[in-house]
């Protein structure tokens, strides 16, 4: 696959177009709301890019952020967040999702590899089956310690 210097924000149309089968090389593809980056997203996010060719980076819509972590959240904009993804060397592309979960993003992507953190059970993975029926593997990197978007904004409100 095409080596990309620097990576895009792109609607999901063009990153299916791009990244979408048929492809040369093995896509990796993550999600989530990414509210507050903190260095346990940024090894995690290096992690999941050393298991292939691209890695792919889903965000959580604001208003998806909103119905799963609730009011007050996110604190970062969905365009912000992608942008601040986006500048990350790991990654090659983001793309915000509107629904609650990435079942339908994956399901047009369609990536070699699906990568969740650690504070995820195997069978919980969304979109575990379809990866896997295409002959992809769903991999559970291990947890960083220490970092929590969570922890961070009560520590905020603490100090505050």
């Amino acid at each position: 696959m095409t080596d990309l210097s620097g990576a895009r924000v792109l609607s999901r149309r063009a990153l299916v177009t791009r990244f979408g089968r048929p492809r040369d090389g093995t896509v990796v593809f993550t999600n989530g709301c990414f509210d507050l980056l903190h260095p346990g997203h940024v090894r995690y996010l290096e992690w999941a890019r050393e298991l292939g060719d691209v890695l792919v980076v889903g965000v959580n819509s604001d208003a998806s952020v909103r119905r799963i972590k609730g009011a007050g959240r996110p604190v970062v904009s969905d365009a912000d967040r992608s942008e601040l993804l986006a500048a990350l060397r790991c990654v090659t592309a983001v793309t915000p999702f509107a629904e609650d979960t990435p079942l339908e993003l994956i399901d047009e992507l369609r990536p070699d590899v699906l990568v969740k953190g650690g504070d995820y059970d195997l069978d919980d993975i969304v979109g575990r089956d379809l990866v896997e029926e295409d002959g992809g593997k769903v991999v559970v990197l291990p947890f960083v310690e220490g970092y929590s978007t969570t922890t961070l904004l009560d520590r905020l409100r603490e100090t505050g």
